[in-house]
């Protein structure tokens, strides 16, 4: 599938942000595990959840999706692995990440594999951690990679954590641990890849009943024998998503507004919509809705994003449409998602008349005149949305393989052409 993108503006849309990835990952993991039924709420239906949702029916959980909500027979903990059971990750990080320390609660061996790209991306300090609780960790190729073959029980205990590459290898050990034989301790080390992903963690688990006490993003502490609890539950809308349409206005100029966010989520892409203030744009709240309008008058900006990774390319787009340099900075890990976003965000951004430049963990983005050409997103999602938005500023951007924001945002093409973007 090929998407050509036209020159817009300026605007005055209205969206409806899909539901989180994020939450819907983690509620459906909780509610697999609880004492008693859930029935979530609008979850995410996507190429990322449906692998967890595959998953967790590949691990005895039943999910039936009925009239837009998710109904999930909880099991107390206690997961029906059959033997031999290989678990195909595809292209989701994040179902490879928390299905790793699930597997320590089969009771029987479980391997787990995925994508070329998928087995490219570090686990190996997950796997350690791991081995302290009581798990067994074999590489079937790579040291330190997927695939990999994972046995043993969740013990319990205390395990120290390397996260400086992803926080969902901390996020994977707080979602099993309620289960867990013993209490279980985690200890992180300094330089916490993406913090705000571990809010959303705790948030959920508290949701379904399960105790966490914490210091910080320094220290866990999940005590055994209370674990997770049936309920309804509700996921929130997606900033990281949503994010797109905000950047539309912020570029094309005129007004975007989107619904179905919650004012005080804990999802660290809410920064997204500071940085577009501080750059120019006007943003304003109201309920559970939020309008970003703009005069395209956009300034360059100087800021930390390690807590809102999934904005960083969109950000990127309106940086370089900016009148004066732009700086983004705490991106180092960027580089171990679906793509290295980090090289491949400025070399596409060059490949369009840009001036783009890696430095170190940072991206540094100066004023140039724009102009279309062919984006191949590599597989990656958030590449090719991004970019797509860039192509509404620039016009003739062709975007290829398109297809591949089913990842995370199924209709994300149908929405724009449903507002007469395409």
């Amino acid at each position: 599938m090929e998407v050509t993108l036209r020159k817009k503006g300026p605007l005055d849309l209205s969206f409806q942000a899909p539901p989180s990835k994020s939450y819907t990952h983690r509620a459906l993991i909780a509610a697999g595990l609880a004492r008693g039924d859930s029935t979530l709420l609008a979850p995410l239906i996507s190429d990322d959840t449906e692998v967890t949702r595959g998953s967790l029916r590949a691990m005895g959980v039943d999910i039936t999706h009925q009239n837009g909500s998710d109904l999930v027979k909880g099991t107390g903990g206690c997961l029906n692995c059959p033997a031999g059971l290989t678990l195909d990750m595809r292209n989701s990080g994040t179902s490879m990440r928390l299905f790793a320390s699930l597997a320590l609660l089969c009771g029987r061996p479980v391997t787990l594999t995925g994508s070329p790209r998928m087995n490219e991306r570090p686990i190996g300090p997950l796997a350690q951690a791991l081995r302290m609780l009581g798990g067994e960790v074999s590489y079937l190729g790579k040291e330190g990679y997927p695939p990999v073959t994972i046995s043993g029980s969740l013990l319990g205990g205390d395990a120290m954590v390397d996260a400086g590459i992803s926080s969902q290898f901390v996020s994977s050990l707080l979602m099993a641990a309620p289960c867990a034989k013993k209490d279980v301790s985690l200890f992180l080390g300094p330089g916490i890849a993406s913090p705000s992903y571990l809010d959303i963690t705790l948030d959920v688990m508290r949701s379904f009943g399960a105790m966490v006490d914490r210091d910080g993003y320094h220290r866990y502490h999940v005590p055994a024998g209370r674990g997770y609890q049936g309920r309804t539950y509700s996921i929130e809308g997606d900033y990281s998503s949503a994010s797109y349409f905000f950047a539309l206005a912020a570029m094309c100029g005129g007004r975007v507004e989107v619904s179905h966010l919650n004012p005080q989520s804990c999802q660290g892409d809410r920064r997204f919509l500071a940085a577009l203030a501080s750059m120019g744009c006007k943003v304003k709240g109201k309920g559970d809705t939020v309008e970003v309008s703009s005069d395209c008058d956009l300034q360059g900006i100087d800021i930390d994003m390690s807590s809102s990774p999934d904005t960083v390319q969109t950000l990127s787009m309106v940086a370089a449409t900016a009148k004066s340099p732009s700086r983004i900075t705490g991106i180092r890990h960027l580089k171990f998602k679906e793509s290295d976003r980090l090289m491949g965000t400025a070399r596409l951004l060059n490949a369009l008349g840009g001036d783009a430049r890696v430095e170190g963990d940072s991206l540094l983005i100066h004023p140039s005149t724009l102009h279309g050409g062919t984006i191949d997103p590599g597989d990656d999602h958030r590449t090719a949305m991004s970019f797509a938005v860039l192509g509404f500023a620039t016009g003739n951007v062709k975007i290829l393989h398109a297809e591949c924001v089913n990842k995370s945002f199924p209709g994300f093409w149908e929405r724009l052409a449903a507002k007469g973007l395409l």
